[in-house]
């Protein structure tokens, strides 16, 4: 998938950018704590995973 797409979903919805990125793990329910806690954290981990490579 295109990284421009990977990176507005990880802003959007930042458990699906992770799922995509590297599929269910701890990274995702890392992910999912993080967006249950508080938005803004989830996004900045999305985007950490998404562009990472």
């Amino acid at each position: 998938m295109n990284k421009v797409v990977h990176i507005i979903i990880a802003i959007l919805l930042p458990p699906l950018a992770v799922f995509l990125k590297n599929g269910a793990g701890k990274d995702l329910l890392i992910n999912i704590l993080l967006c249950c806690l508080f938005w803004l954290p989830a996004i900045i981990h999305a985007l950490w995973l998404v562009t990472k490579d």
